[in-house]
């Protein structure tokens, strides 16, 4: 059954919004679900743009510190209709105007999941590389719950995340083996014992310590 909480649930899966156990849920559903599998893939190729455009200057956006329950509807409805105009670049800007309002997002519009954790976005674009990417991150009791979309990746093997601290500190959040350079988007989940607040920066790296991305607030 697709039903609009349901298409609620797509967007926030796919622009990286949803808890880590919302999301879990929200895949059982979609391994029985074909219309919720195509929306999320539509909505993935605005998330892609999203992660190449970055967030908007705090000069365009007005920061705002505690967003409305509505503020995924609204952004959700907002995609949807520019898409229907064929206007992907500029959906994606919209989007990314809402999204990076400066304040920690707040998921809502999915029952299964009405504790679901604050979350905060970072993002990189490296020039030199190619590569760009995007983290999500939320609180926990025992640190950082961590979720990566990255793409463009010039070299194949054995991929990290760091997660650096404040006081210079370093933690691999995950790692993951690229196949082939350039290959679709990757998206993959860890944790990290840092606090989000004691964490300066998020960096892809090769198996060789080689930086190919930075990820900053």
């Amino acid at each position: 059954m697709h039903s609009p909480e349901h298409r609620r649930a797509s967007g926030a899966y796919a622009l990286g919004v949803l808890g880590a156990a919302g999301a879990f849920r929200f895949e059982e559903h979609l391994a029985e679900c074909p219309a919720c599998r195509c929306q999320v893939r539509e909505f993935g190729a605005v998330t892609a743009l999203l992660a190449e455009h970055g967030r908007p200057t705090a000069e365009e956006v007005e920061p705002v510190r505690e967003p409305g329950p509505g503020l995924l509807n609204r952004t959700v409805a907002a995609v949807a209709a520019l898409r229907r105009r064929s206007r992907w670049r500029r959906a994606a800007l919209v989007a990314a105007a809402v999204l990076a309002v400066g304040g920690p997002l707040v998921v809502a519009g999915f029952p299964d999941a009405p504790g679901a954790a604050r979350a905060e976005r970072w993002g990189g674009r490296d020039a030199a590389s190619g590569v760009v990417a995007a983290v999500t991150t939320g609180a926990r009791e025992w640190g950082t719950d961590v979720d990566l979309r990255v793409a463009r990746v010039p070299v194949a093997g054995v991929c990290a995340l760091v997660a650096v601290g404040r006081d210079g500190s370093e933690q691999t959040v995950t790692t993951w083996s690229v196949g082939r350079p350039g290959e679709e988007p990757v998206r993959v989940s860890g944790g990290a014992a840092l606090r989000p607040d004691a964490i300066d920066r998020f960096e892809v790296r090769t198996a060789r310590g080689q930086r190919l991305v930075t990820l900053t607030r």
